[in-house]
């Protein structure tokens, strides 16, 4: 297992971390993707101890507050020292049928941020993301929150979640005028058939040296082997059922094409493939992963030991390539011609 600083800080975290969505179960979208009892969680969690994970992400939302609950709970069964695992939850999915049990406001975060550490059984979070876009609360209302809970221990560091990237730079804007807690990481959606944000976001992170967390790194399992032209709905397929992210689909299948000599070639899965490849991008600093068996676990963690040669990524780079946007096609052609000798004669000779 590789380790990276989560962001701009000096906490170590493993390139590979466990997300608990699929803990418990529960009732509507989480009843499809899965129901992981407490024995299951503990081999699971032990499993991924022993690969080197140290890193653990779950959500107030998930299957009503169960998936941290179970989470907790397992890492209690499995006597595992609270400072060697880093715990990510999230706060702003709705919790219950209040007015404000939803949300980025001041007063959900308060009451949710307690809320989660007892179901976790711990006095801290290491990291606490807002989950979502709150279209109507400020955002500094949000950041002078999260600042109030850095600077009262319960959280140490803070990130977001599936905001635009506009929206992110006015928040680091906001906490560097006003000497508030900075978001660290944005977890965001990014896999090898949908990779949108290299668009916006990846300049962002680049620029201002926020860690990237990827979730559905497999596409909701679209990459995982068992999808292909002719068979679209495998059965037992948690996207057979969800059908999420979206996704162009005829671009993936041809992907997917291009994936199979090279899976072949390493004789693995093309989930495997799909994790290694986001691995070798220097943005990322962390891939979450899911799995119901240990199984699908053990295949996942195996990701980290897969070196692609530069043809494999290139290969996988073009097939995959996002098509040209406004004003991305735009920059490549203005920044050639700034850098380009001016084509007037006498205008480059030396004086």
């Amino acid at each position: 297992m590789e380790y990276k600083t989560l962001g701009n800080t000096g906490l170590l975290v493993s390139t590979l971390c466990f997300g608990t969505m699929t803990f418990h179960g529960g009732t509507g979208i989480f009843k499809a993707i899965g129901t992981v009892d407490q024995a299951g969680a503990d081999d699971l969690i032990k499993a991924c101890i022993e690969g080197g994970i140290n890193f653990f992400d779950t959500a107030d939302a998930y299957s009503e507050g169960e998936s941290e609950k179970t989470l907790g709970q397992s890492l209690k069964n499995l006597n595992i020292a609270r400072k060697d695992v880093i715990i990510a939850t999230k706060v702003f999915g709705r919790v219950g049928p209040g007015r404000n049990d939803v949300g980025a406001s001041r007063g959900h975060i308060m009451d949710a941020v307690d809320a989660s550490l007892r179901r976790l059984q711990t006095d801290h979070i290491d990291l606490y993301q807002i989950h979502g876009n709150d279209s109507i609360t400020p955002v500094e209302e949000t950041l002078r929150a999260l600042d109030t809970l850095v600077q009262q221990g319960k959280v140490r560091y803070i990130g977001v979640s599936n905001w635009q990237a506009w929206k992110i730079a006015k928040a680091l804007g906001i906490s560097d005028s006003r000497n508030l807690a900075r978001f660290d990481t944005l977890q965001a959606y990014y896999s090898i058939a949908g990779r949108d944000l290299e668009r916006e976001l990846v300049p962002l992170l680049e620029a201002e040296k926020t860690g990237l967390l990827v979730w559905s790194p497999l596409a909701g399992g679209l990459l995982s082997g068992k999808f292909s032209r002719e068979n679209q709905k495998p059965e037992g397929s948690r996207r057979s059922e969800f059908d999420f992210p979206i996704v162009d689909k005829e671009r993936t299948w041809k992907i997917l094409d291009v994936m199979a000599p090279i899976a072949k070639a390493h004789d693995c899965s093309p989930a495997r493939i799909s994790l290694a490849w986001l691995l070798a991008k220097p943005v990322v600093t962390s891939v979450i992963i899911g799995a119901k068996r240990l199984d699908q676990l053990q295949d996942n963690l195996a990701a980290v030991d897969l070196m692609l040669t530069e043809d494999e990524i290139k290969q996988l780079d073009e097939v995959s390539a996002l098509p040209p946007e406004y004003p991305g096609w735009m920059l490549p052609f203005q920044s050639a011609n700034r850098l380009a000798p001016a084509p007037w004669p006498g205008i480059n000779d030396k004086k």
